[in-house]
């Protein structure tokens, strides 16, 4: 869990039922899945209330088996994440878990927001100064209470202030679109994006405008992995994503996983005018010039952060040509 990485290495983060019978340490160590990508283990939604126990117990069996075939071989690990069901819980499972702190990244905490954040952050401090052990977080914003215009930029307010105190460990702000979708009874097709979803683009909006200056927030999920369109529709929602300020997507289907790839890459272009921007001093608040294909402007006071955001995301998904 000590491992250093960045909001950015997240990136396509394919989601799997804590207690689903997929054979998924088999998957992981034929890396039968495109890479790179992350992996969340789900203890929440996809999971009855009353099957919980038998999941949590299930969790452990894979995760030591994954432990037990990473001494024996090599083998592409993804991130792995634990989404939790409650602060309880996560206090549990993380000293329950701490054996398998090697290959465990950390959790990841659903309907995050004023009700619940003091408890998880209480709980974050617990498990930090008690068990030794300090894991990334990521808080998934997908409540209901958010829904009032009023309250939700009162709570992201107050929520961002709060999270302050732990900001080195949130790895990532993530949201839930369909959750969103749920509270206002609405469901996108594969032609429309979350974006046409007025209501709930308002939303994720907000979200981006509250903490994409700190943090990396990413994209919500998108349901279609097969039939007509469904990887257009992917397409062009990451491509809003990433105009709105969101990196990096909720995966359901390994096929998802190479087109998030695909659209995390760094063109070209925008490649060569990254370097270029951050190679100059910075001093001169004049300091412009054209693009390296002159077809635009660049500045460093203006720039610079897109530059410094571009070339970590080419160090990790590569540059596109054309």
């Amino acid at each position: 869990m000590s491992e250093t990485i960045t909001g950015y290495d997240v990136g396509a983060l394919l989601y799997c039922p804590a207690n689903s019978h997929h054979p998924i340490v088999d998957a992981l160590t034929h890396e039968r899945f495109p890479r790179p990508f992350s992996l969340a283990f789900c203890l929440e939604d996809t999971v009855r209330e009353e099957a919980v126990g038998e999941a949590e117990d299930a969790l452990a069996g894979i995760l030591g088996q994954i432990v037990a075939q990473a001494q024996r071989q090599a083998f592409y690990l993804p991130h792995i994440f634990i989404r939790v069901r409650s602060p309880l819980q996560l206090r549990r499972l993380a000293a329950r878990y701490a054996p398998f702190a090697p290959i465990l990244t950390g959790f990841i905490l659903p309907k995050f927001f004023v009700d619940n954040c003091g408890a998880y952050l209480q709980a974050i401090g617990e498990i930090r100064s008690v068990s030794g052990l300090d894991p990334y977080y990521m808080p998934i914003f997908e409540s209901a209470a958010m829904i009032d215009p009023v309250a939700r930029q009162e709570g992201l307010a107050a929520v961002r202030e709060q999270l302050a105190a732990v900001s080195d460990r949130i790895l990532n702000i993530r949201v839930g679109g369909n959750d969103l979708c749920h509270a206002f009874g609405l469901r996108r097709h594969v032609c429309d994006t979350i974006y046409d979803v007025r209501p709930v683009a308002a939303v994720l909006v907000d979200i981006a405008s509250a903490f994409s200056t700190q943090y990396v927030v990413s994209g919500p999920v998108w349901e279609f992995y097969a039939g007509e369109g469904w990887d257009t529709g992917l397409r062009r929602e990451l491509a809003q994503d990433l105009l709105s300020g969101f990196i990096g997507k909720t995966v359901i289907h390994p096929a998802q996983i190479p087109v998030v790839n695909e659209m995390l890459q760094v063109s070209r272009a925008d490649y060569e005018d990254a370097r270029s921007i951050l190679s100059w001093d910075g001093q001169d608040p004049h300091l412009v010039c054209a693009s390296a294909a002159a077809t635009r402007m660049n500045e460093y006071q203006t720039h610079h952060r897109w530059a410094a955001k571009t070339l970590r995301l080419a160090q990790v998904y590569g540059v596109r040509e054309g």
